[in-house]
């Protein structure tokens, strides 16, 4: 997608706060983040890793410079291997126009060679929050490759599709409960913008996310709102 175009997606839905979470891959972050200077959409740097166990877990940060210093940590643990731009297309690295910058040689739909309680620990040492992506699909999930939720490892909330109510969640999987949810916003395309998590804080900032999702400090997360496709 293209900075500009997300950003004015963002605010034409009303939200103001997004993060970029790209598979394994941070480079496009700072590009949306300039292209959203000015505007009132706060741009959180992330990515989404996929560990050892291929699992996809949502990495945030306040800082691009803490997400530059674990991106450093991932490319250590990444295979190496070459991309294949016929089977898996290309992956370019734009500025904050969409312009082309280059092209990422390294294949990125991969596993880094780093377990969930190895992320987990690394990012929240950077001072950054975790939440494993869509939990309840068939793949690269928690319950799907786990069949469970660890209890040892510390996540700072859970993310469920868009198929699935918060009701509902603990109800069909009683791994859940406990867990603060939130809900897809799961984005690879322009019209996938399906819905917001919304949440009360004095400011866009991890510590605040994570106050909120604890429904600590007079923070908490108001309601949610999502359209079907």
């Amino acid at each position: 997608m293209i900075p500009p175009l997300i950003v004015q997606e963002a605010l034409d839905q009303g939200i103001t706060m997004i993060a970029i979470t790209d598979h394994n891959a941070s480079a496009n972050v700072r590009a949306v983040q300039q292209a959203a200077e000015g505007s009132d959409l706060v741009v959180l740097p992330g990515m989404e890793l996929q560990t050892r166990e291929e699992v996809h877990m949502l990495c945030l940060f306040d800082t691009i410079e803490q997400l530059e210093a674990w991106q450093a940590t991932v490319d250590v643990f990444m295979p190496g291997l070459a991309n294949n731009p016929e089977f898996y297309g290309d992956q370019f690295v734009v500025d904050e126009n969409g312009d082309y910058v280059r092209t990422e040689s390294q294949l990125l739909i991969t596993s880094a060679n780093l377990s969930l309680h190895e992320a987990v620990d690394a990012v929240h040492a950077l001072g950054g929050m975790v939440i494993p992506a869509h939990v309840n699909r068939n793949t690269f999930s928690l319950l799907t490759n786990l069949g469970l939720v660890p209890t040892d490892v510390h996540f700072d909330a859970l993310e469920i599709s868009r198929h699935l109510s918060p009701a509902e969640a603990p109800v069909k999987f009683p791994q859940l409960r406990g867990y603060p949810l939130i809900q897809s916003g799961d984005v690879h395309r322009l019209d996938e913008f399906l819905g917001r998590n919304v949440f009360k804080v004095e400011s866009p900032t991890v510590a605040e996310l994570k106050l909120a999702l604890a429904q600590q400090a007079g923070r908490s997360m108001l309601f949610r709102s999502l359209r079907m496709a």
